[in-house]
């Protein structure tokens, strides 16, 4: 029988979630129930299977104090409520609630995300597994403990920005010897998601597939030498780390 899921909230991430599991077809649209509205949140709890908290960390409280009696215990909470951690959760609705936590990044919204999946105490791997492939829909997921998120968050969560940073340096270069900012962006972009892909796919070492694209007294080589001396590996370590120690800050 197909599981039935409801979704409170309806913003950017609920809306990729939904569109992911329509597309790979886990679930008719008829077994879907969103709430936009506080108003909705009930009809989007009673009778699902599984609950998705796809709201802001700053209304979550009052959303659980309208929901929190309406739970039954088969049911599964997935909360994508950043900083809310599953101890806080677990508080909120009860000690016996099903409870799982998801930190999706924004690439999800063009179906090419990473999401970190943590179980609550009382959620076990075969419980989660639907939800699992629900976020598979939309890009990769991985169970992942909870004191690991913060780390997560600085390697995968933030890295987008990192990303979108680099590829505009990129096209400024190819725009300073004659491209278009759209030509060189668009150039930049392909180049940096074919480097991703090669790293799935091949699984090798980054390190080994940039010795690869380095020929001796080469070009790459001589962009590689330029970006040691100009201390790029260090910086984006740093700039990681300092992700990573704000995230563990902002948790306190």
């Amino acid at each position: 029988m197909s599981k039935k899921l409801g979704f409170i909230g309806a913003g950017n991430m609920a809306n990729a979630i939904i569109g992911g599991i329509l597309n790979a077809k886990l679930v008719p649209e008829s077994h879907i129930t969103t709430s936009k509205k506080s108003e909705n949140n009930p009809a989007a709890t009673i009778g699902q299977d599984i609950v998705f908290l796809c709201v802001k960390p700053q209304v979550i409280d009052n959303v659980i104090s309208q929901i929190k009696d309406l739970i039954e215990p088969h049911q599964i909470i997935v909360s994508i409520a950043a900083g809310k951690t599953l101890e806080q959760l677990q508080e909120a609705f009860g000690d016996n609630t099903k409870i799982i936590r998801v930190m999706p990044n924004t690439p999800v919204m063009v179906g090419c995300g990473m999401s970190a999946i943590a179980l609550g105490k009382h959620t076990t791997e075969q419980d989660a597994q639907f939800v699992i492939d629900i976020f598979n829909t939309i890009g990769k997921a991985t169970i992942l403990a909870e004191g690991l998120f913060h780390p997560f968050i600085g390697v995968a969560g933030s890295s987008p920005a990192y990303a979108y940073m680099f590829m505009d340096a990129l096209a400024d270069a190819g725009v300073a010897y004659g491209l278009t900012k759209a030509d060189a962006t668009r150039f930049a972009a392909q180049a940096l998601l074919g480097a991703a892909k090669m790293v799935l796919e091949t699984e090798k070492h980054p390190i080994l597939l940039k010795d690869e694209v380095c020929s001796p007294g080469g070009t790459t080589a001589a962009a590689v030498c330029e970006l040691e001396a100009q201390g790029f590996r260090n910086a984006i370590i740093q700039s990681a780390v300092a992700c990573i120690k704000k995230s563990i800050d902002l948790s306190k």
